[in-house]
């Protein structure tokens, strides 16, 4: 008990002196065998006091350059939650239907036909996990892939894809359980595994994401992860990762979590085709058609359909009857594939234009995605970039946002570029390329 107070009472002195203004935004705290030897403590309690102050928030690490005072305050949880107050918006992927209000006639037809009674009679019943035949059927049709369609009978619904991840990491992981995620992960999914009680368990990737042997190594309860158009780092696991990470599951007995939300961009064959029985697919609508219209889905093998359902009615998951019915109606017609079809073709124009605009640049991810990860040129640290985006009106991610644990965040920052129209992303990148190229002396000030 002693020693806990001892490195509890050393981060509180240091967290006054950064309140203060002696330790300066930007500014870098020595190693942490430096500060074991000042302070006259153990290293492994020094790394405790570094801990404490990342887990309030006070000081980032970044990898290979050290542990430094944050520039900016820390955002509540659950991070990338809600449209933020910046002129440019490229920390969201929120993105309406591409040619709003033009091509609004499209959906206009759609709402006619909800406002028929015999329609809307049925909008207004309840509904269980499963909806309804006709739901099921569409939502197949809406999440099949070249070789490989989903039974429709499979499928669940919750109210939007947060809420179906939350119930699939219900299902899945007990409270106290753990559960793998890759070293750099989707935000929300911390902020579900904390209030679930589950402990995230960060695995590294490489070029072609999750590493399988490090789960073989870790032995996870379950895992989460993201194959196709990896949030934040854009890549997509091929076909053999998908394989050889499906063999390791299936070896171990590991169920995984299958994020496919920003799939729709982009034709993969699933890792649930690859384990089938061992693997729920989440996905939703809100990316793919609208965030004004939440539905999500999932695609449960047989096993584990009764734990999902489950979890979807203890958790009051479930879809609104409206909202089912109204997507319904839009997959049947062909409106959703529509605007699917042409968010592929946004993606892909937009993206071009960010990496034309930050060539020389090291920037990773898929050409067809709606967001890149950009690792930062020295000696520019993200979250000092951040701040210094946040004060030309544009609203960046920083690698510390993404990070699992109090493990180290890369020097770098995403890019999310759904939401504005090409030419104001390509203002913003424009001059998120000119303050890159500048020093960062200037921006450190409080």
């Amino acid at each position: 008990m002693p020693a806990m107070r001892d490195y509890r009472a050393l981060a509180d002195r240091v967290a006054a002196d950064i309140r203060a203004g002696r330790l300066r935004s930007g500014e870098r705290l020595p190693t942490q065998r430096r500060f074991a030897r000042d302070h006259g403590i153990a290293v492994s309690t020094a790394a405790r006091v570094y801990q404490e102050l990342t887990r309030r928030g006070l000081v980032i690490g970044e990898v290979g350059r050290g542990t430094y005072v944050r520039a900016m305050r820390t955002r509540p949880e659950p991070a990338l939650a809600e449209p933020g107050a910046a002129r440019v918006d490229l920390e969201l992927n929120i993105a309406l239907p591409p040619g709003l209000p033009d091509s609004a006639d499209e959906l206009r037809a759609g709402f006619d036909r909800l406002s028929r009674p015999d329609v809307l009679t049925e909008a207004l019943r309840p509904t269980g996990v499963a909806g309804t035949a006709a739901a099921r059927s569409a939502a197949a049709t809406v999440l099949a892939r070249e070789g490989w369609t989903p039974d429709p009978d499979a499928v669940m619904f919750a109210g939007n894809g947060r809420q179906a991840i939350a119930a699939a990491v219900s299902a899945l992981v007990d409270v106290g359980g753990r559960l793998g995620v890759e070293t750099l992960t989707y935000p929300v999914v911390k902020s579900i595994a904390a209030r679930l009680g589950v402990t995230l368990v960060p695995l590294p990737v490489d070029e072609h994401g999750l590493v399988p042997e490090a789960v073989r190594e870790a032995r996870p309860g379950a895992l989460y992860v993201q194959p196709t158009l990896h949030n934040p780092l854009g890549t997509t696991m091929p076909e053999s990762r998908r394989q050889e990470l499906a063999e390791v599951m299936n070896a171990l007995g590991i169920s995984a979590v299958e994020d496919t939300i920003y799939a729709f961009l982009r034709d993969e064959v699933p890792l649930a085709a690859y384990a089938p029985d061992r693997t729920i697919l989440v996905d939703s609508l809100s990316k793919r058609f609208s965030p004004g219209l939440t539905l999500g889905f999932l695609v449960a093998p047989r096993e584990l359909s009764g734990p999902v359902a489950c979890a979807l009615r203890s958790g009051g998951w479930t879809a609104p009857g409206f909202a089912l019915v109204a997507a319904t109606h839009w997959i049947e017609d062909g409106t959703v594939a529509t605007v699917q079809q042409r968010k592929r073709l946004d993606a892909a124009h937009k993206s071009q234009i960010v990496r034309s605009g930050l060539e020389g640049f090291a920037l990773r991810g898929d050409p067809a995605a709606y967001h890149c990860w950009w690792e930062l040129p020295q000696p520019w640290r993200a979250d000092t970039f951040v701040a210094a985006a946040a004060r030309r009106g544009i609203a960046v991610s920083p690698s510390g946002s993404f990070a699992v644990g109090t493990a180290y965040a890369p020097c770098a920052v995403r890019l999310a570029f759904a939401g504005p129209d090409p030419s104001t992303v390509e203002s913003a990148v424009g001059v998120l390329a000119r303050l890159a190229r500048a020093a960062p002396e200037d921006e450190l000030g409080d």
